[in-house]
């Protein structure tokens, strides 16, 4: 092998209500990829544990309706692998040899795990404080080059970056004595000759990467949120997503000419972000249209829109939640796939660090 092959790999939490913010800032962006590289889009379940134990028949739910969610959105099993992650075993042991590559300092400084812990961390999980080397091994166990992002995750990625480099430079002789590498372009004292792991780049684009609370266009959209206004759901009908629209913090001031009027007006940018990132739009085109106007014109055209693009998905969500043998068959034969591509890789990494198998 001379280079990397192209993979993309991503994922999202089942942990119920699956929203605008997961669409735009994830799913539709995933939809184009399938025909660009190979893709693999797992619903990370073992993720979902990490600040306590949901209800385990919701846990389930939850993972197909997530599955459902990909397949509605445009996701296409003939196409892309789709699987949960508990399926395949090669996530869990490959996060264990990567909790003895990260070091304590590259998780301390990890952004989520302050705010989901809080001034509690002492009685935080350690797979809530670990859960960024489980993230690396979901990556790295396909050896994915790309991962779609949205900018909250992209310092998780660059956690990924320095496991693989660690990694790699610390098992560089090895990695060429198996001939099991690939040729690094451009050695380097942190990087040697031959790689195992790459260090996978970051796809983030598009006007809305990151969508905002509709109540608080300062916090991300979020299904924790204790107000349901605060968010569209995938599950939303017609009427609920206008009320939430008609309901949405704006400020008093009409929408500006030029993006830089967006400045320190969240909620303004937040709603501008929407449209655009639903109408495939730049958010210069919308404000060519609608700036100089009131939010009480805007707010009915978002609406539209929103309705327009959400509701087919939202029948085909509920069409799909209907027929779960249809959504288990999906994940049955995309855990058998994913399984074939990590499971040699869990190997080579075995006889990399020197892990006896006399099976």
């Amino acid at each position: 092998m001379t280079a990397f092959q192209p993979r993309v790999f991503s994922g999202v939490q089942p942990t119920g209500n699956l929203h605008l913010g997961n669409y735009l800032g994830a799913v539709s962006r995933w939809v184009p990829l399938q025909d660009q590289m190979p893709t693999i889009f797992c619903v990370v379940d073992s993720h979902a544990i990490t600040a306590g134990f949901p209800d385990p028949v919701e846990l389930s739910e939850a993972t197909r309706e997530v599955t459902a969610a990909y397949m509605a959105a445009g996701i296409d099993p003939t196409k892309s692998i789709i699987f949960n992650q508990s399926q395949v075993r090669e996530h869990a042991e490959l996060a264990w040899i990567f909790n003895c590559v990260a070091r304590m300092g590259w998780l301390s400084r990890m952004t989520q795990f302050k705010e989901k812990a809080g001034k509690n961390k002492e009685n935080a999980s350690v797979g809530l404080f670990a859960y960024p080397n489980l993230m690396a091994a979901d990556i790295l166990a396909y050896r994915a080059t790309h991962v779609p992002v949205g900018d909250d995750q992209k310092q998780h990625l660059e956690l990924t970056r320095d496991i693989a480099a660690k990694f790699n430079n610390d098992f560089g002789e090895r990695i060429k004595e198996l001939g099991i590498g690939v040729p690094n372009p451009t050695p380097s004292p942190e990087l040697p000759e031959q790689l195992y792991f790459p260090l996978t780049e970051p796809m983030i684009a598009g006007p809305a990467t990151r969508i905002m609370s509709l109540r608080d266009g300062t916090k991300k959209m979020s299904k924790s949120d204790p107000s349901d206004l605060s968010r569209i759901n995938l599950t939303d009908d017609s009427d609920t997503i206008a009320k939430k629209i008609r309901k949405a913090k704006t400020d008093p001031d009409a929408l500006p000419s030029a993006v830089e009027g967006l400045a320190d007006r969240p909620e303004a940018d937040n709603l501008v972000g929407i449209y655009a990132a639903l109408g495939g739009l730049s958010k210069e085109d919308v404000l060519k249209d609608f700036g100089g106007q009131q939010f009480s014109a805007f707010k009915p055209a978002l609406s539209e829109l929103a309705v327009a693009k959400l509701s087919p998905m939202t029948d085909e969500m509920r069409r799909l939640m209907d027929d779960k043998v249809q959504i288990d068959s999906v994940l049955k034969d995309g855990a058998e796939k994913a399984s074939a591509i990590a499971e040699p890789v869990l190997k080579d990494v075995r006889r990399i660090i020197g892990f006896l198998d006399v099976r």
